[in-house]
């Protein structure tokens, strides 16, 4: 297997309300919570992985890390090489840095915009110890073959300096939607990149204050949309983009606003990627944002 990117594996979130987040992530996301080291972390499950989500109490409210899986030691160890021969400043994880991450090696990178990545091999799974949502649930997470979900980040860089450094993790992509957002002057264009079956892994938006737009969760069932949506209003969170479906990926899904101020996407019915390049100027039908709740959003896609 080619030394690549196989998978968003995991993300660290500073959160400054901790408390909330529990709340939030068990009752209306449906994840598993988890004691984590000391009264400052937890972590999230979704599946049989150890975490898939790792919450710090941090006054940041943003992504801290974004992990990147990659399939073994020799990829690993390939990829290391490729990096630093490209010249980005790689540095290998201590055994006790892996041990702290749950997973058998890590490497540390910075991407162009500045963000922390971690690309990791051998994460530790518990078929001892099967996924337990916080509350019902018609269905479980759909994350074999295609990670946890995807995640938009707020670009800082161009998407040719981005494009080009995505690349060497092995993943592909480029732009795919050229949107029109009322009050900006030009279309803004979105670049999607992709790794495994999910047709999308990453996406960049344009520049805003936080370094996440949106995490983006698919469910294995329709019924669990609807059933998020329902608590998400019973809990007076902010909908941010009503129900609707994609043109690229073709999930239908919705976004709403979590403790710390970036969004959520709940989806069903993902396509894998074409693996030809294409674009779109609007999505299928749908996703109509609620401008009162878009302070500080961009339409997302």
């Amino acid at each position: 297997m080619a030394a690549e990117v196989t998978e968003l594996g995991y993300v660290t979130l500073g959160v400054s309300n901790l408390a909330a987040w529990e709340e939030y992530a068990s009752q209306v996301l449906g994840l598993e919570v988890r004691p984590g080291e000391d009264e400052k972390t937890r972590y999230l499950r979704m599946d049989y992985w150890h975490h898939r989500i790792k919450l710090v109490e941090n006054p940041a409210d943003d992504l801290l890390v974004m992990g990147l899986r990659l399939a073994g030691v020799l990829e690993f160890r390939e990829m290391a090489d490729r990096l630093k021969a490209a010249g980005v400043d790689v540095r290998i994880g201590s055994r006790e840095e892996a041990e702290a991450r749950h997973v058998l090696e890590v490497m540390f990178v910075t991407d162009p915009n500045g963000f922390a990545i971690e690309l990791f091999h051998g994460p530790l799974v518990q078929y001892d110890l099967p996924f337990h949502p916080g509350r019902r649930m018609h269905g479980g997470f759909k994350t074999a073959g295609g990670g946890f979900g995807h995640m938009m980040l707020n670009r800082r860089a161009g998407f040719e300096e981005l494009h080009a450094f995505y690349s060497l993790l092995g993943m592909r992509g480029g732009i795919e939607y050229k949107i029109a957002i009322p009050g900006m002057p030009e279309n803004v264009e979105l670049m999607f990149l992709h790794c495994n079956t999910r047709q999308h892994t990453l996406a960049f938006g344009e520049p805003s204050e936080k370094t996440v737009n949106h995490l983006m969760f698919e469910v294995e069932r329709l019924e669990d949309v609807g059933l998020t949506h329902d608590l998400v209003r019973l809990a007076q969170l902010p909908v941010i983009i009503e129900p609707g479906s994609h043109s690229n990926d073709h999930n239908f899904s919705f976004y709403f606003k979590n403790p710390s101020g970036f969004m959520n996407e709940i989806g069903w019915g993902g396509r894998a990627p074409t693996g030809q390049s294409e674009y779109y100027q609007r999505d299928a039908y749908g996703h109509s944002p609620i401008f009162e709740n878009m302070k500080g959003f961009m339409v997302p896609a």
